[in-house]
């Protein structure tokens, strides 16, 4: 997995923007995009309760069989669809929500509907921690894919699926959060970690956008 780097570089930094803004931090997590679980598993040692879910079922056939432990939960879910969502809430109550990289893999037009969903999972005290390559992404990850070799083994799927990370302009994701109802409550930037190293060994890190968002204080 090109963006699934080992926690310490990804949720562990996340965490600790994330963690000051959490009213109600006893709420149960939702890793939303969660693919093969490696930062839900850490997730899982400091909330009471976390839920992985993904859309795909072979992720997360990867992410239970990475967890013989049961360290945490894991369900097939559509998040762009907000009905499914809601049904999520309805048996949760409201969480908190953690999102790394999903707006950038998905098609343009769930985009609004997947806020519109992190909306309905939050309810009136969930927060939520979303991360996301920023526009200044898009050239690095091109050039890794324009290269003489072309794009490292694991992004190539990526583009071989018509996705573009880094397509998302930066002013349009505070815009699909306040769309659905919710207030940037914090924000930055942060390089964001990959699995893949350039020829002289250095780590691949893309420029990303972090939000905190919630309902309206």
């Amino acid at each position: 997995m090109f963006w699934d780097s080992e926690p310490a570089l990804t949720a562990g930094l996340h965490l600790a923007l994330f963690e000051p803004h959490l009213t109600a931090p006893g709420l149960a997590l939702v890793d939303l995009g969660c693919g093969n679980g490696t930062q839900t598993r850490f997730l899982a040692d400091r909330f009471p309760r976390v839920l992985g879910v993904d859309v795909s079922a072979a992720a997360l056939a990867h992410a239970r069989a990475a967890d013989p432990a049961g360290q945490a939960e894991f369900r097939q879910l559509d998040a762009a669809e907000k009905s499914e969502a809601e049904q999520l809430h309805a048996e949760l109550g409201d969480v908190n929500v953690y999102m790394r990289g999903v707006l950038h893999q998905c098609e343009a037009g769930d985009r609004q509907p997947l806020l519109d969903s992190i909306a309905a999972l939050l309810g009136e005290r969930g927060r939520a921690f979303v991360v996301e390559p920023a526009e200044a992404a898009g050239p690095v990850l091109r050039g890794l894919a324009q290269g003489a070799d072309g794009p490292p083994p694991k992004l190539a799927p990526v583009f071989a699926h018509g996705l573009a990370p880094g397509e998302v302009a930066d002013a349009a994701v505070p815009e699909f959060v306040r769309s659905a109802g919710l207030d940037v409550l914090a924000s930055g930037t942060l390089p964001l970690a990959t699995t893949e190293y350039t020829a002289d060994g250095t780590r691949i890190e893309l420029p990303s956008n972090w939000l905190v968002v919630g309902r309206p204080e």
